[in-house]
């Protein structure tokens, strides 16, 4: 298994790197990313490369046996390219132009920055094609962060004016599907066409759509120009990029994957107050873009910061959050950084080693770990993760949720965590997936607020129902078609007879309203069940009743309804809840499909497992900081003491095992 660390040789004295490379050695580490960062270092000017200092400090690397991956140094432009082009700067909604001095600064459209790229990549793989300790390259850095993925350049406004003809073929078409009549928008030539500025908002709906997912293809598109250089002058290596799980809501990650090897992510819990059901969900995510196991390209080893520095990693936590990542797939952990920069921007980011470069906590847990991985890592790897309930991520969705929320406080993300952490507590794996993916694996799929439903998807969820599975629908669904328009029929549009329910209306509600919610098989409960955000009436046909609302002026109408289809089932939920109400539904959901939980833990203790054939390690983090006691199922071993666990055992706080 590859365990490493993000390093920066050119950020240091020449006569450092040997030490660098034995303390890495020391610590477990078999692997470093490189250069990501370093055009102006490997360029210095107009098409003079100097690869001699990295090939150096690789030498020292490869002498502690440590593999290299490259990152191509896209996000960030030398100075001197942006000095003698300044057109390939990116342009803000707003219309104005961004100024040089930070990263992802540029347009990945224009045809000259894209001729940079193109050479300084070529010029990297073939120089680096036959290093034997090269393994791997990563395309560019975090794709979208700090609001780049989309430009409103006049390169992009021609680009997508081109990308529009090529979808709908005549203005006829484009006009039809986009509604143009409304406010008089109607176009009679393709450079009639705007972009969606932020002085012309709302902008058509069907536009700004097309334009987030020209955006997102146009991202694409930029990391393919590399690929393919890579794959044709470095057909052994691998290509990832490190994507930011859902941190970047900007481009469609499933399409982002797809020309990648495997997919990587940055993984900084403390930015996300370290809630390990978010970091789970992440995880989750990560691994359903590409529908694979996948690697933590930055993992947190030390206080994140930029001008706020956020808490320092407390003792446990470094090693419980690379087992949490290994735990949903990763099959490499590389920190971020090695040795925290003492200039620059991210001077408070801290990394293993603080400023100083002296071993510390930070470093000695990190060691800790790195034995552990070379005597069990060869047990992990090849194994992966296999989930009984789908969850179903759609990006278009995602990209109409943007335009039109429906509710102020909606957010599209969260709303589907709230399904994932009702599931993440009772420890049955979870699967993020597109609409496309084969259904037929699993037992239980949910689609919620399916917003934008294509008449494909509601086909193929059609047939997963029909023979037998298990589909839950919620708030929204079938409300937009594939061009941004609402649907004329009853909603839920297109899946309204496979739900057999209609919405009669909908009711959207303030930030502290809240409705009762009434189960029709009422249990005792210590919390309410409440909607809040969002209320559907629902109107049955032929569907049976679970829940119905107690309060607000439809008392006692539907709120959640079952449909028997073919040999299969479809729940809809017409209402945002609140968590316990969730815990109830999908307690529901667990026994009517036999979907079996990994095991019964306590709160705060986390099991989720991977799978080698018919072999199941079986990881269980406590992320409290007490111990907890675990019943578990006959004798295990656990992989990191070989010490046999059985009956009541007791977890300590912030530990791990590995049970087999």
């Amino acid at each position: 298994m590859y365990y490493g660390a993000d390093y920066y040789p050119e950020h240091w004295p020449e006569e450092r790197w040997p030490t660098d490379a034995e303390m890495m050695a020391e610590a477990g580490l078999n692997l470093v990313r490189l250069a990501e960062f370093a055009w102006t270092r490997l360029e210095p000017e107009p098409e003079r490369f100097d690869f001699a200092w990295l090939d150096r400090a690789i030498e020292h690397l490869a002498a502690r046996g440590i593999r290299v991956v490259l990152g191509t140094p896209t996000a960030a432009p030398p100075a001197w390219l942006v000095r003698q082009h300044p057109e390939v700067l990116r342009v803000r909604a707003d219309g104005r132009r961004v100024h040089y001095g930070h990263r992802r600064n540029v347009c990945l459209v224009s045809p000259v920055y894209r001729h940079y790229t193109t050479r300084i990549v070529r010029a990297m793989a073939a120089h680096y094609r036959d290093h034997p300790s090269v393994i791997g390259w990563q395309i560019d850095n975090e794709f979208g962060c700090h609001d780049s993925a989309r430009c409103y350049c006049e390169a992009c406004q021609e680009a997508f004016r081109e990308w529009l003809a090529a979808r709908y073929g005549s203005l006829d078409a484009l006009n039809r599907a986009w509604g143009t009549d409304f406010w008089s928008h109607t176009y009679r030539a393709w450079e009639e066409i705007p972009l969606p500025y932020a002085d012309a908002l709302p902008a058509n709906p069907g536009l700004a759509l097309d334009y987030r997912r020209f955006a997102s293809d146009a991202n694409v598109a930029f990391q393919r120009l590399q690929v393919d250089i890579l794959r044709e002058l470095c057909p052994s290596h691998f290509v990832t990029h490190n994507f930011m799980a859902n941190g970047f809501q900007e481009l469609n990650y499933y399409d982002l994957a797809r020309d990648l090897d495997f997919v990587s992510w940055d993984n900084y819990p403390d930015l996300r107050r370290s809630d390990p059901a978010q970091l789970a969900f992440n995880h989750t995510c990560i691994r359903g873009w590409k529908g694979a196991n996948f690697w933590v390209m930055e993992e947190e080893s030390g206080a994140p910061g930029t001008t706020v520095i956020s808490p320092n990693p407390r003792p446990g936590d470094i090693r419980l959050w690379s087992y949490q990542a290994i735990a949903h797939g990763a099959d490499a952990i590389v920190y971020f950084r090695w040795r925290t920069c003492t200039f620059g921007a991210e001077q408070y980011w801290h990394g293993i080693l603080d400023h100083d470069g002296r071993p510390r906590r930070r470093y000695y847990e990190v060691q800790r770990m790195g034995r552990e991985l070379q005597r069990i890592g060869g047990q992990i790897v090849g194994s992966e993760v296999n989930a009984q309930v789908a969850l179903i991520f759609d990006w278009d969705t995602a990209f109409a949720f943007q335009i039109q929320p429906n509710n102020a406080s909606f957010d599209y993300f969260e709303h589907l965590k709230r399904y994932f952490v009702a599931f993440y507590r009772r420890n049955v794996p979870v699967d993020i997936i597109p609409w496309s993916a084969d259904l037929r694996r699993y037992r239980l799929v949910l689609a919620p607020a399916l917003y934008v439903l294509s008449p494909e998807a509601a086909a193929r969820l059609r047939a997963y129902v029909e023979k037998g599975g298990t589909v839950l629908f919620d708030v929204r669904t079938g409300a937009k078609d594939v061009y941004n328009r609402v649907a004329e029929g009853p909603l839920p549009g297109l899946v309204a007879d496979l739900c057999g329910v209609t919405v009669d209306e909908y009711d959207s509600l303030g930030p502290d309203v809240t409705v009762p919610l009434v189960f029709d098989a009422p249990i005792v409960s210590p919390q309410k069940l409440l909607a809040h955000t969002w209320c559907e009436v629902l109107a049955p046909q032929g569907a049976k009743v679970l829940v119905r609302y107690g309060g607000q002026y439809y008392c006692g109408q539907p709120a959640v309804t079952v449909n028997c289809y073919g040999k299969g089932r479809a729940v809809y939920v017409g209402a945002i809840a609140n968590a316990p109400a969730y815990d109830r539904l999908v307690d529901e959901l667990l026994s009517s499909t036999g979907v079996q939980p990994l095991l019964d833990t306590p709160p705060g203790v986390e099991v989720t497992a991977r799978w080698q054939g018919q072999k199941r390690l079986l990881f269980v983090l406590n992320h409290t900081g007490t111990p907890q006691s675990v019943s578990l199922p006959g004798e295990l071993q656990d992989l990191l003491t070989g010490q046999r666990l059985s009956g009541t055992a007791v977890l300590p706080p912030k530990e791990v095992w590995i049970l087999v």
